[in-house]
């Protein structure tokens, strides 16, 4: 073992390999006096709670999408609810989901009084697996929530065909995607409906807000009527009748924050383009070294709304929780993922889940019970994945010296303290 603090791994004393400012290479959202004067515009105006603004981001999101119908919601979570309601997901009926996911993605299930089915994740882009949700479908089965996790797209072939074969509906979560490309065809163009969540985090940003896409009409006011009283007045269907008290939700969009979204939206392209060019260029280098970095195909275009990556414990035999502690300790910002799976909660392993669904267990529908031990795939494969920054304006010497922090670190692998 070599006693040099260059090439010793910090973690053994030897000196950090991460020493540039990481403050502004990592800096989300990226806000400009663009964005702060359309938010000015919209407080000035008086039009605090209706404005045109909500209209105009509407309309770039379904240019974005080439989707007829748009509908802005406060946040994403009301999107899917609005989505689940707006295709007819009712009480009893069953929905499959995945696990590793932010619980928006399936919570809003129990509120249409519906039973979520955990399916497993394939391995190479992290969605659900065709294979599991055709093992999952029963005759309860009504929908499938299909999650483009971290900016990856999911198998949108199979689970469509899967779809159209079991006649389901498909709600296509893309808060992760914005931009992403599938075959040709952009991500929020395949579900019945689509949402993307605008939150803080997201890759067009609002501070909150989501975005209900559809093609058809009649599901457009289904999601207006749950939520959007103010617009119904407008509509020609027997939906305007409801104009008095909707259906009980208020979920419009705060203007201010659709004119950030509006002026974030802007610069989406150019934004998603740096990070891709910036997480590609990193993966490249981890590649050599056997790290698994999800790198798209030739036919689709992932984005970056998180860096992760997959290592392999048993080519090195460093466990992957002293593999961060030693990279940590270089100066990298890296973590386990931030998702807990879900169907190891307890709002479910306790059986809350059925008090929240109001759904009474009888000898016809006995409560469904959760097993922590389910999604053995999945549950493995979320052991082996490391986060990473997604690196939104990093220089290309500060990728360098992550991939030199791993170089160094899995050198040493032999060397690393082991915590257990």
């Amino acid at each position: 073992m070599t006693t040099s603090t260059e090439s010793k791994p910090a973690i053994l004393g030897g000196d950090p390999v991460v020493t540039l400012d990481q403050v502004e290479a990592n800096r989300w959202p990226i806000i400009t006096s663009e964005d702060e004067q359309a938010v000015i515009d919209v407080m000035r105006s008086d039009n605090l709670s209706i404005h045109p603004i909500v209209q105009t981001l509407e309309e770039d999101f379904k240019g974005l999408t080439k989707r007829k119908f748009a509908l802005a919601h406060n946040n994403g979570t009301a999107g899917i609810l609005a989505g689940l309601h707006a295709v007819g997901v009712r009480p009893f009926d069953e929905v499959i989901v995945p696990s590793a996911t932010w619980w928006s993605s399936v919570m809003p299930v129990l509120h249409c009084g519906a039973v979520p089915v955990f399916a497993e994740l394939e391995p190479e882009c992290l969605g659900l697996d065709p294979e599991d949700i055709e093992r999952k479908i029963t005759d309860k089965t009504k929908a499938i929530v299909v999650v483009h996790l971290f900016g990856m797209p999911s198998k949108m072939d199979e689970i469509m065909a899967i779809a159209e074969k079991h006649n389901l509906k498909v709600i296509e979560d893309a808060s992760h995607a914005h931009g992403a490309v599938y075959k040709g065809r952009p991500i929020g163009s395949f579900g019945d409906v689509s949402i993307f969540s605008l939150q803080g985090n997201k890759l067009c940003p609002a501070g909150e807000g989501g975005i209900m896409l559809c093609d058809d009409q009649e599901v457009w006011e289904n999601a207006v009527r749950l939520g959007h009283y103010e617009k119904l007045l407008g509509l020609e269907s027997k939906n305007k009748y409801f104009a008095a008290t909707g259906f009980g939700f208020k979920f419009r969009m705060a203007p201010m924050s659709a004119a950030l979204a509006h002026e974030q939206f802007k610069h989406m392209p150019k934004r998603n383009a740096r990070r891709n060019e910036n997480c590609i260029y990193l993966s490249e280098q981890l590649q050599e070294l056997s790290i698994e970095t999800f790198m798209a195909t030739d036919d689709v275009t992932r984005v970056y709304f998180e860096f992760l990556v997959r290592y392999d414990e048993s080519k090195t035999g460093l466990p992957i929780g002293d593999l961060a502690k030693a990279l940590q300790a270089e100066g990298a910002h890296v973590a386990a993922p931030r998702y807990p799976l879900l169907h190891q909660q307890p709002v479910f392993t306790h059986g809350v889940w059925s008090k929240i669904a109001r759904l009474p267990a009888t000898e016809e529908n006995p409560i469904h019970l959760y097993d922590p031990a389910d999604l053995p795939n999945t549950t493995l494969g979320n052991g082996s994945l490391l986060k990473l920054p997604s690196f939104p304006s990093a220089t290309r010497e500060l990728l360098d010296q992550y991939a030199h922090a791993f170089r160094k670190v899995l050198a040493h692998a032999n060397d690393i303290p082991r915590t257990n």
